[in-house]
């Protein structure tokens, strides 16, 4: 049994943009390694994934979960049957006593810039101010 639950942020309208992203920009080969460390990491450590290359915090509630590892082609489209570079990034918000809430995630790799980076934790950020409000959550924390 993990010792923390993952959990969705879900928008007023029962979106969720992790979900939609993990199924619509992800590959195949992306989805699999990044739901096995989400397993053996962020549901084992939380938050404690921050003392380990597979977490940073962001400050303001917010930590990152990072993957970085070279991918298989599983997907079989292409015809070098090579790996691709994952630099796969997730917001997180940890909150009571086992919850780890999933805000956003992006590629880091398809666009390394600071821009698109600072894009991304804003809108993790608005997203768990909107959370906030509709959960009666702290806002400071």
């Amino acid at each position: 049994m993990p010792a923390y639950e993952l959990e969705f942020y879900e928008d007023a309208n029962g979106q969720s943009p992790v979900l939609r992203w993990l199924r619509e920009d992800l590959t195949r080969a992306q989805r699999l390694d990044l739901g096995e460390a989400m397993r053996e990491q962020l549901q084992a450590k939380g938050i404690g994934v921050c003392a380990t290359a597979y977490g940073k915090q962001l400050g303001k509630g917010l930590f990152e979960f990072r993957l970085r590892r070279d991918t298989p082609d599983l997907d079989g489209g292409g015809a070098s049957g090579g790996s691709s570079r994952s630099l796969l990034r997730v917001c997180c918000h940890a909150h009571g006593d086992r919850v780890v809430l999933l805000l956003g995630g992006y590629d880091k790799g398809a666009d390394p810039s600071p821009r698109r980076q600072n894009k991304e934790i804003a809108i993790a950020r608005n997203r768990l101010a909107d959370w906030r409000r509709r959960h009666g959550g702290p806002r400071g924390s």
